[in-house]
């Protein structure tokens, strides 16, 4: 290969490199996912206290964009050592067997100027369903910062069996909030 082929070369691997979504390292004590619900009609928002998020993005070709978020289901904070432990039981998250939650993204399209729509499979208790959510991206001080939120149901994912399917105590609407800031 001639010196100037090799450059070329290169120089083209370089920009596709470039081109390619970038691996973002989260900050785990700005990074925040919870669950919002009513319980006796009441609004309750509950951090899970261990996650993982992977975000590999590129602003200037979203579409190879990629996500993945891991929570540890053992790890919902309800403020009260005897509730945490409850939620983990078996008729809850069955944190025993299902120890994790999943999303993992199929597609990052842009929705406009700092908005992306983001669809993917999330997995709950061994059940898996397709979901798609709005998130919002900005940047603040050079940190990347993510925002959204993602409705379930709770009894689609036999969140909440037994007694606990009676929706009058603790409703069936579920919003997964996540604030994700990049360091």
């Amino acid at each position: 290969m001639k010196i100037t082929q090799r450059i070329l070369f290169a120089s083209l691997l370089g920009v596709s490199l470039a081109a390619s979504a970038v691996v973002l390292k989260t900050d785990p004590a700005k990074t925040s996912v919870s669950a919002v619900f009513k319980q006796m009609n009441v609004p309750v928002e509950s951090k899970f206290t261990k996650h993982r998020v992977v975000i590999d993005y590129n602003a200037a070709a979203i579409d190879s964009s990629k996500a993945t978020v891991e929570v540890d289901t053992a790890s919902l904070d309800m403020g009260d050592p005897e509730y945490n432990k409850e939620v983990a039981k078996k008729e809850w998250f069955n944190s025993a067997q299902y120890p994790k939650a999943t999303f993992v993204s199929s597609s990052i399209k842009s929705a406009g100027a700092g908005k992306l729509t983001v669809a993917g499979k999330l997995t709950i208790k061994g059940k898996v369903t397709d979901v798609a959510f709005p998130v919002t991206v900005k940047t603040e001080g050079g940190k990347q910062v993510f925002d959204g939120a993602v409705p379930i149901k709770r009894l689609a994912f036999n969140i909440g069996e037994g007694e606990w399917k009676d929706t009058g105590m603790v409703a069936d609407e579920v919003t997964i909030k996540f604030h994700v800031v990049t360091q």
